[in-house]
């Protein structure tokens, strides 16, 4: 397998590269009817890393619209196999992201992580992100 990492805009016509994923790209196994709706949602978007014919790493965002200010990007996923991870693959694809976003006119992008995922901060601020002082409330549905 070559040692070369690509990365890809995944659409309805590259989606066959999920059909090989390392593990820990993602939380849990892709779902057609899902993916289908994500990938033909407007303002959303999915980088995948690509090494030979299987994905090793991936990036989730989308637009989210305002009616009183300029839109922001929220990066809504990240994961990267653990055998890529430190060798510059999520930076890559945060970076995509980031550049699809301001074609957007997005003026803001964030981001979510624990405060304990020290690997995800240490990417983050050194993008250039500065973490905020937030709290986080969730409802199950």
């Amino acid at each position: 397998m070559p040692d070369v990492i690509t990365t890809c805009r995944l659409t309805r016509e590259t989606a066959g590269l999920l059909e090989t994923i390392a593990e820990d790209v993602f939380d849990a196994d892709i779902d057609a009817r899902r993916l289908a709706t994500y990938l033909e949602s407007p303002g959303h978007l999915m980088v995948v890393a690509v090494r030979g014919n299987q994905v090793i790493g991936q990036v989730a965002a989308y637009v989210h619209g305002h009616p009183d200010r300029a839109p922001d990007l929220y990066i809504d996923n990240l994961g990267v196999a653990p055998p890529f991870q430190r060798r510059g693959v999520a930076r890559r694809l945060v970076e995509e992201v980031l550049a699809w976003g301001k074609t957007l006119g997005c003026d803001q992008a964030w981001i979510v992580t624990d405060t304990e995922n020290t690997a995800a901060r240490a990417l983050y601020e050194g993008l250039g992100a500065a973490a905020e002082p937030i709290v986080m409330f969730s409802y199950r549905l």
